[in-house]
């Protein structure tokens, strides 16, 4: 840096003259600062014929390499059983889930539709929805109970008799 520091105000020399100078003077410096000069490298290219090589067959390599290729067969079914069955596992748990949420979802609907049941037949809100309409309380004799064994001499109100076959 001094070298150029002294160049820089030397008169009449441009920037660039004095760089390539100083450039030249570090390049001629380099092989006194080495300890052994660079050797020269050659490259020369090399051609092999190998068509008249004939590859003779190797019985043991061959039954190496069909015992390796049926061991690596093994494994990798073996690995495809395992991952079927685990990603199998995995979906019949999702499945599973979802069941349980739809056998939730359905028991609370059926307990609204039993509370809604149980409120809709309230006698309290029957009669007074009837007495609304303008109905009367049943005379008796009026109300007739099927679960009740009928009596023949009572009067019938009405009667659906099946028509006779003529078979």
């Amino acid at each position: 840096m001094a070298a150029c520091a002294t160049t820089y105000y030397e008169a009449g020399r441009s920037w660039s003259a004095r760089v390539a100078e100083r450039n030249a003077e570090l390049l001629a410096q380099q092989p006194l600062r080495r300890r052994c000069s660079r050797t020269p490298e050659f490259r020369f290219p090399k051609s092999f014929d190998n068509s008249r090589l004939i590859k003779a067959p190797d019985p043991a390599r061959a039954r190496q390499i069909r015992l390796f290729s049926a061991a690596i067969t093994i494994l990798f079914s073996l690995t495809m059983l395992y991952g079927l069955q685990h990603f199998s596992a995995i979906e019949s748990g999702y499945r599973v889930e979802s069941e349980k949420q739809l056998r939730e979802q359905l028991r609370e609907e059926n307990r609204q539709l039993r509370l809604s049941e149980a409120q809709l037949t309230q006698p309290a809100r029957i009669d007074k929805m009837a007495r609304e309409l303008g109905f009367a309380e049943p005379q008796p004799g009026q109300m007739v109970n099927p679960a009740a064994a009928s009596d023949a001499s009572a009067p019938v109100l009405a009667q659906a008799v099946p028509p006779a076959s003529s078979y």
